[in-house]
């Protein structure tokens, strides 16, 4: 892939200093900027190789590996699709998708942690009983939900993608119980049951105080006015969104290729920054004739809508569900592999481009010169330039 001509660091390197200076951001949004203008430049150091044959020299400069970063997201994406590869199973796979209303948006925006969490656990319960409903399916399904804040305009657009196998393990565990055929559970059914979660739970963290509220929300302090303000949402429906199957294990792996380690906005995406502002290219869903679009905005207003999707500290936004939970992946995942009589090896061909690229540059040998094939690399620290200073411990 060619590289792009404008990069998001090229925006934040030029224009960052000033926006953090007019502008008082959170500690975590500051170091987010000041890695990606770092990434992979000598402020961070990095590795020297040395050819001893031809004379090769090569700077190889260290990554920021922030999960923010367009340009840290490659080698991340391929090392967790190549453990997921062995996860997968042989039946079709279903994408549900849980989307937060706009009123409930805007509490999120100031109120993420909490928010987010309550969205994970509310669309996490909604499908595990629903599936182990005995009216419905009568199973316990395993799924992952990835979490993505922005919509292609890169507005605030908090919503969960939840990939489930189109069926279940039954209740006394001795068979596999295949789903539907189009949709693996009804789509008005889920719509109700998280909506429902979803409030409860939020009604229980506003009761004990962990919701803050600015500006236009300010009124919302008060209980009363909270419990209008929540009133109209439980008689709308919500938007829930579930795709009929998209094929089996390698297709899955094809779609998280694409959608997984993803941030707000691709470097490729990207197109030119001139007269202060920034011109980058967008999907708009709504219009099917005429969907690719051109978006330009101010410098500082592009930088706040990148910001605003950042983040809290430590928060996970890939989370495992029913059998694929930690606690008891792999021993569930055998007994789904026999009851479906699939040995793991018979999954093992259906890598995506990204896994085998992954295998490729992992299997290449590093000690030899890539220009001569026949010198050894030899490779020396290059310390950044705070640490100038640095030389290896004295040992004799």
């Amino acid at each position: 892939m060619s590289t792009p001509a404008l990069e998001l660091a090229d925006i934040f390197r030029l224009h960052g200093p000033a926006y953090r200076q007019a502008h008082r951001l959170p500690l975590p949004q500051h170091r987010l900027m000041q890695a990606i203008e770092n990434c992979r430049t000598p402020a961070l150091g990095g590795v020297v190789e040395w050819c001893d044959r031809c004379q090769f020299t090569h700077i190889q400069y260290r990554s920021c590996r922030n999960r923010h970063c367009p340009k840290c997201q490659g080698e991340a994406r391929a090392q967790w699709l190549q453990q997921r590869q062995a996860e997968l199973l042989p039946v079709e796979y279903f994408h549900v998708v849980f989307t937060l209303p706009e009123p409930i948006a805007n509490i999120a925006f100031y109120n993420k942690k909490a928010v987010y969490s309550i969205l994970f656990r509310a669309a996490a319960e909604t499908l595990l009983e629903i599936a182990a409903d005995p009216k419905r399916l009568g199973v316990e399904i395993g799924f992952f939900a990835i979490l993505h804040s922005w919509g292609q305009n890169l507005h605030f657009h908090p919503h969960l993608h939840c990939v489930v196998p189109g069926g279940g393990l039954a209740r006394h565990g001795k068979r596999w119980i295949h789903g539907r055929r189009r949709f693996l559970l009804p789509v008005r059914v889920l719509s109700a049951r998280f909506r429902r979660r979803f409030l409860q739970a939020l009604q229980s963290v506003y009761e004990q105080g962990q919701l803050q509220f600015f500006g236009e929300q300010e009124n919302l302090r008060d209980p009363p006015s909270f419990a209008r303000f929540l009133a109209p949402l439980e008689k709308v429906a919500w938007v829930v969104y579930a795709q009929p199957p998209f094929g089996g294990p390698q297709h899955v792996l094809e779609y998280l290729s694409r959608y997984t380690h993803r941030v707000a906005i691709s470097n490729h995406r990207l197109l030119h920054m001139e007269n202060g502002q920034v011109s980058f290219r967008w999907k708009d869903y709504r219009d099917r004739q005429h969907p690719d679009k051109v978006m330009t905005v101010a410098v500082d207003e592009f930088i706040r809508l990148f910001l605003q999707h950042t983040l809290p500290t430590g928060f996970q936004r890939i989370r495992y569900y029913g059998y694929l939970a930690n606690s008891h992946r792999i021993g569930k995942l055998e007994l789904c592999r026999a009851l479906l009589a699939t040995a793991s090896s018979d999954l093992l061909p259906t890598l995506s481009a990204c896994c085998q690229r992954a295998a490729e540059l992992r299997d290449v040998d590093r000690s030899r010169c890539p220009r001569c094939g026949v010198g050894e690399l030899s490779r020396y620290l290059l310390p950044p330039p705070w640490r100038s200073g640095w030389a290896p411990p004295d040992t004799s």
